[in-house]
């Protein structure tokens, strides 16, 4: 990564009060976000080693445990942190996303809560 190239996060999802609201504690953060709708193009952007991947397991365009798999098993993304977001009353996908890999999943509103700590942390590390 270049001195003045800022740090990336991607972000899997379809919900546009979340994009809104990631894309705009991200600018504050100093971090640029990359949005993207298909496993794809999240298999494909991941190789670009963002400083974290977010993920929402109830987005419909994807299938999150099968892309958190293929995340976690592939050499070149499988140490990028992994937030999944998930409905409070969704714990028996929560546990789930925790047991194929994904690093912290949390309920959409404790998501919410918390992403400016999450994204300043990671703006840090890298």
């Amino acid at each position: 990564m270049g001195k003045n190239e800022k740090k990336k996060i991607l972000a899997v999802l379809e919900d546009l009060l979340f994009t809104v609201k990631i894309n705009d504690l991200a600018k504050r953060t100093g971090l640029d976000v990359e949005f993207v709708k298909s496993e794809k193009d999240a298999l494909e952007k991941a190789k670009h080693k963002p400083a974290l991947i977010i993920l929402d397991l109830n987005a419909n365009a994807v299938q999150p445990l099968k892309l958190i798999h293929r995340l976690k098993e592939d050499d070149d993304t499988k140490k990028i942190s992994l937030i999944g977001y998930v409905s409070h009353v969704q714990g028996e996908l929560k546990q789930k996303a925790h047991d194929a890999g994904c690093d912290i999943v949390l309920a959409r509103s404790a998501f919410s809560t918390n992403l400016p700590m999450l994204l300043k942390r990671h703006a840090s590390h890298i």
